[in-house]
């Protein structure tokens, strides 16, 4: 017990350590435009396996998988690192984060959060879209924003595919063990399917 105590104390500083290196990395490189720009072109020669499932422009080619065009850097940063130590679960990314150097996380990142995010073009029910809203502005634009635009903690959430969204709220309404430990898991825990249909439909259609 007291060794695998010590073990976990040292992941978590560990982890520790390597936001404290990241948030210093970004600072600086929010501080110089052309770091900045070195930064963004390394990012862009390491996401060539990323654009199969997200898009070389961050724009998903699949609609339950998400975008990262503009998402908030710090927070894809924090994405990966919790992929890479296992806080997050998915086939592709556990595999693919921990391949990844804290450099490379940065610059992919940086990339990302540049890129344009293209707007969903596609009619919806406008009373579906109606309640959607309703419902954000109720209860979730404490933590993602006015306008789902997200923070360094909390994804930005418009502009991304309702069937992600979908399959996303409906894993934490159920509680499933990939999502352990979110606090989605208790916000989502009352959600209707009608009442996910309506948020993933209105998320989708929000343009900050």
């Amino acid at each position: 017990m007291r060794v695998l105590v010590l073990l976990l104390f040292s992941c978590v500083a560990s982890l520790a350590q390597a936001d404290e290196q990241a948030l210093q990395r970004f600072n600086q490189l929010n501080a110089d435009p052309l770091l900045r720009q070195q930064a963004y072109a390394a990012g862009q020669e390491r996401i060539r396996f990323c654009g199969n499932c997200h898009g070389e422009n961050g724009n998903s080619k699949r609609p339950h998988i998400p975008n990262l065009a503009e998402q908030n850097p710090v927070y894809l940063f924090n994405a990966f690192e919790k992929f890479a130590s296992g806080e997050r679960k998915d086939y592709v990314m556990s595999q693919l984060a921990p391949n990844l150097s804290l450099e490379e996380r940065v610059n992919v990142a940086i990339y990302f959060g540049q890129q344009k995010l293209l707007a969903h073009s596609e009619p919806v029910d406008p009373a579906l879209r109606q309640q959607g809203e309703v419902l954000f502005k109720t209860i979730c634009t404490g933590c993602h924003g006015v306008n789902a635009e997200g923070r360094d903690t909390t994804p930005r959430l418009a502009g991304q595919p309702a069937e992600y969204l979908r399959r996303a709220l409906t894993r934490f309404r159920d509680k499933d063990p990939s999502r352990a430990g979110s606090v989605m898991m208790s916000i989502a825990a009352d959600f209707s399917d009608a009442q996910i249909a309506a948020l993933a439909v209105y998320l989708q259609q929000l343009q900050p």
